[in-house]
């Protein structure tokens, strides 16, 4: 492992240099270590790296070259001090839950998280005695604190949310966090390090799901918790390698190639994005566009404050909803109706029925998910084409 990258480098160079897993071969593009396991010289080697008393790897769940070659790049590039690698970005939520809250503790989540967030908080924790409870993501700090338990161990937000890219005050929460013994966690999926560093801003832990951007092309699934030495380097690290999610080393390698042009890449999604959001606006069909990058948007002057770029995930509401929504999505003919988003390719899909659809009604309107709603995650084609392609259904 190349140990010589400075934490101070730019987000492009920490993702094209940070800890370079080189073998003795010293090859020049990373290597990928597929292995279950590692052989010793010696039993009494075996026994003192089993016993962390030596440095080196013993099973690939929980330690692997390249992996760990991911971690530390991701890692520096949030400028955190630990990652965990694991399965998928929601096996990466629950792994920060599992390892850091107890029974009877409770989460406040911003109320415009995905889907299967509030699934795993409303469904699963609750059998472990964690509740949660939701607040408007964009609430002011005084409605925050007004829903903080005396037991509230964990504030939860997205920023910018899915699929309303609503935005949460980083810094302002944070403060309040720290004030009342909580911690904060920030799911970055949406604008990754290159455009938004929550840790920077004060957050305890930051989320992502490396399937999304991180890749960048739709090829593998697999998330991250970035944090401090002790609560994730420790402890998550702890539930992590014995309770098994953990992220394969070829899709560390796919992910770890994924971050060496993810600085370029969100750069031009962030271009398309807001060439798209812009002309959405002006189409009479369109009710509403939810795009931070939009001087409209209500918190456009929050999203210059705490971000360096808007993201490419633009939603939008339809005028004669679900019928108007399904008959633009079904008109296109480049777009990709799926509902996974960072890709290369645009992708588009009404979330009321797919990422939203299996929660509550009562959640999807705390959530803003209307039927009318449609959401873009604006891929690398030319903003020209992908225009083209949406025109085709709102004529």
């Amino acid at each position: 492992m190349n140990e010589t990258f400075d934490p101070e480098w730019g987000a492009s160079t920490l993702g094209v240099r940070a800890a370079e897993p080189r073998t003795e071969n010293r090859e020049h593009a990373a290597s990928v270590s597929m292995t279950s396991s590692y052989v010793f010289g010696s039993a009494a080697e075996a026994a003192a790296v089993f016993q962390g008393q030596a440095p080196g790897y013993i099973y690939s769940r929980f330690t692997n070259p390249t992996v760990e070659a991911f971690e530390r790049r991701l890692a520096a590039m949030e400028g955190g001090e630990s990652c965990v690698a694991t399965a998928s970005g929601m096996a990466a939520i629950l792994s920060l839950c599992l390892a850091l809250l107890r029974q009877g503790d409770h989460i406040l989540s911003s109320s415009g998280v995905f889907g299967s967030t509030i699934n795993l908080f409303n469904n699963v924790l609750t059998r472990f005695g964690v509740t949660t409870s939701y607040v408007d993501t964009t609430a002011d700090v005084a409605t925050w604190e007004a829903a903080l338990r005396p037991n509230t161990k964990l504030l939860f937000v997205e920023t910018p949310s899915n699929p309303l890219v609503e935005l949460a005050d980083i810094a302002s929460l944070a403060r309040l966090s720290r004030a009342h013994g909580a911690w904060l966690c920030v799911d970055n999926c949406f604008l990754t390090p290159v455009l938004q560093q929550p840790l920077r801003l004060g957050a305890d832990f930051v989320i992502h799901s490396a399937t999304k951007y991180i890749d960048g092309q739709g090829r593998a699934v697999g998330g991250a918790i970035v944090g401090d030495a002790e609560r994730v380097g420790k402890d998550v690290f702890g539930f992590m390698r014995t309770a098994g999610p953990c992220m394969s080393p070829f899709n560390a390698w796919v992910f770890l190639k994924g971050l060496e042009t993810l600085a370029v890449r969100m750069r031009a999604h962030c271009d398309n994005a807001r060439a798209v959001a812009e002309w959405l606006e002006e189409q009479p069909s369109v009710a509403r566009v939810f795009y931070p990058g939009l001087a409209s948007h209500p918190q456009h002057v929050l999203a210059q404050r705490q971000q360096s770029g808007y993201g490419g995930v633009v939603s939008f509401e339809l005028e004669g909803g679900r019928d108007a929504a399904w008959k633009l999505i079904d008109a296109t003919r480049m777009l990709s109706i799926t509902a996974n988003l960072g890709d290369t390719r645009t992708t588009i899909t009404h979330p009321a029925t797919t990422t939203h659809g299996r929660i509550s009604q009562e959640a999807r309107d705390a959530a803003g998910v209307t039927e009318g709603l449609v959401r873009l995650a604006v891929g690398l084609e030319d903003a020209r084409d992908i225009i083209a392609d949406l025109a085709r259904g709102l004529g």
